[in-house]
């Protein structure tokens, strides 16, 4: 095929429409929890439930969101035709809401006890929001991936060390109760919480600011409050803690903080010359996610 036939062969052919969207999970009704789960938590599920039209349209079906799945899989399907959901996956578009939800329409065409293959590009097409009920996720952290595999399910030499191998990358990790989308991990030497803020990016930034000048925005006297990142454009905050209290001892001190941060963003006066300071110092320690 010669130059002029490429180009206009490459002109003919169909283009998918690829939409980069910097806050995917926006207008669900727990975005904090989806963006932690999707950036933080190495493993926890969350049941879904179909609204109304898509159960009419493919019945009753039991979904599970999971944090990964095996191989980062999309989504895989059991043989008694529940649904698990993976949230951990690589990129398919600039677009995280439409990809999960595209891969949860494959899931209810493919046959049951299959992993699921979805497309390059999804194009567009429903979002989580269109197709589930949107409720706060009721998630339940677990200390391995065992809830890959049903009970019955015989596991030989490789699926054996497959799971091994997933549960050695776990830090242990914990949700805190004192606030949403907030958790508790310890690593090598040190813990963290990490807390993923619900509030639009400048409002977040100006009460983190309004704490930092105040000397307030540590979890304690044996805390630091290491910076922050952002994750589909939502901040996540972050402190380093002594590695040997467990989370629970960080219970009242987050709840504490979130009492204090609530205060500082319901105010609506202007930044003090300390304030706007503390935010510069805060801009110059914050990375980017996504």
């Amino acid at each position: 095929m010669g130059k002029k036939s490429r180009e206009k062969a490459q002109k003919a052919a169909p283009k998918v429409k690829d939409i980069f969207v910097a806050r995917p999970f926006g207008g669900l009704a727990d975005e904090a929890e989806w963006v932690a789960l999707r950036e933080l938590v190495p493993a926890a599920t969350a049941p879904l439930r179909l609204n109304p039209e898509y159960e009419a349209k493919f019945g009753p079906r039991e979904i599970t969101l999971a944090t990964v799945l095996p191989m980062a899989w999309p989504a895989l399907t059991k043989p008694d035709g529940r649904v698990f959901l993976g949230l951990q996956r690589n990129d398919r578009s600039g677009d995280v809401n439409r990809d999960v939800a595209a891969a949860l329409l494959r899931a209810f065409e493919t046959e049951p006890g299959n992993s699921v293959s979805v497309p390059l590009l999804p194009g567009e097409g429903p979002r989580l929001g269109d197709i589930i009920i949107d409720e706060p996720l009721d998630i339940t952290m677990r200390t391995g991936f065992e809830f890959w595999l049903d009970p019955d399910q015989e596991r030989d030499e490789q699926v054996t060390a497959s799971l091994e191998a997933a549960n050695s990358s776990i830090f242990p990790t914990s949700k805190m109760s004192a606030a949403r989308a907030a958790y508790w991990c310890r690593v090598p030497g040190k813990a963290h919480v990490r807390w993923v803020l619900p509030d639009a990016e400048t409002s977040a930034l100006n009460a983190l600011a309004r704490l930092s000048a105040a000397g307030t925005l540590k979890l304690g006297d044996d805390t630091r409050f290491a910076g922050m990142f952002r994750a589909h454009s939502l901040l996540v905050p972050v402190w380093d803690l002594p590695s040997e209290p467990e989370a629970d001892e960080w219970e009242q001190p987050l709840a504490t903080l979130a009492e204090r941060y609530a205060q500082a963003i319901a105010s609506d006066e202007p930044l003090t010359a300390d304030e706007r300071r503390a935010k510069q110092g805060l801009l110059g320690r914050q990375l980017s996610l996504r």
